[in-house]
């Protein structure tokens, strides 16, 4: 990776596509270069798209639910030589279904390693240069499903809880060391989540009422900027999820996150506006 002149550095990871490579869109639109990491082949076509403009780009293609490629990938951040101005750690990915009898073990495993190991391996592996340095911005995207019981994607929302929980404590602990921490806290987004988690049949994986990936990036570059605890981009309703949702009982939540996670759901709601509608 050659520096461009002036240019900040940040690391993002999951940035082949959706939510993380409209964030390295807007850290290269906002003087940053970049280092993206993702495990699909559609991270080189990230990588040339975001380099059109000048920016410097690198791409480091590993699967972060194995230690060895969380390794490999903080490797290759050291030998750029260069110190890690933000970090977005936004890699993911979900699972839908009923967990006792349609989720698959496995991949129920590689989304627990995904969302919640490596998340606290690459914290723990670049936050530290960030503290001896006395500067650095961490990104974690997190999501308001942390907010509620996961039914029909119960190991899902559990590791978001995890890792909002995880980001806010580790915020509370660098106060004063001059690196600061935010919660990106995401609804149902444009992205294809739904498609590789097995939920296109449900009425959230179904609706054409998700939020736009680039407001929901620019929002939480934003608020990473200014060194805030967390945001919610995207609808009033994700808002009153989050922030109303503390005053409504967890059996609710897990209620009515049935009504939009449940397999087979997507058809279930419109025939209930087909019987509305007569």
């Amino acid at each position: 990776m050659t520096p461009t002149q002036g240019r900040q550095f940040a690391v993002i990871t999951g940035a082949s596509s959706g939510i993380g490579f409209e964030l390295a869109k807007v850290f290269a639109e906002n003087g940053f270069d970049l280092l993206i990491n993702a495990e699909d082949e559609r991270l080189e076509e990230a990588e040339r798209s975001l380099a059109a403009n000048g920016t410097s780009v690198e791409a480091v293609r590993a699967d972060l639910a194995k230690p060895t490629a969380v390794e490999k990938l903080y490797e290759r951040i050291r030998q750029t030589g260069r110190p890690v101005d933000a970090l977005a750690l936004n890699a993911g990915i979900g699972e839908g279904g009923d967990f006792v009898r349609e989720t698959n073990l496995e991949q129920e495993f590689q989304l627990i390693d995904l969302n919640v190991r490596s998340t606290v391996h690459l914290s723990k592996l670049v936050l530290r240069g960030m503290v001896n340095r006395g500067h650095g911005r961490v990104l974690f995207t997190s999501s308001i499903a942390s907010t509620m019981p996961g039914t029909y994607q119960a190991v899902y929302n559990a590791s978001k809880s995890f890792v909002q929980s995880f980001a806010l404590a580790i915020r509370r602990e660098l106060r004063g060391t001059g690196v600061s921490v935010t919660s990106l806290m995401p609804g149902p987004t444009d992205t294809d989540f739904f498609r590789r988690a097995h939920m296109e049949d449900t009425r959230v994986g179904s609706s054409d009422q998700k939020d736009d990936p680039a407001e929901v990036a620019r929002r939480g570059f934003e608020a990473l900027m200014e060194g805030k605890e967390r945001v919610v981009p995207g609808s009033l309703v994700n808002r009153l999820l989050t922030y109303g949702g503390r005053l409504v009982p967890d059996k609710a939540k897990a209620e009515a996150h049935r009504l939009m996670a449940e397999p087979g759901s997507a058809d279930k709601g419109r025939d209930e506006e087909e019987v509305r509608s007569k």
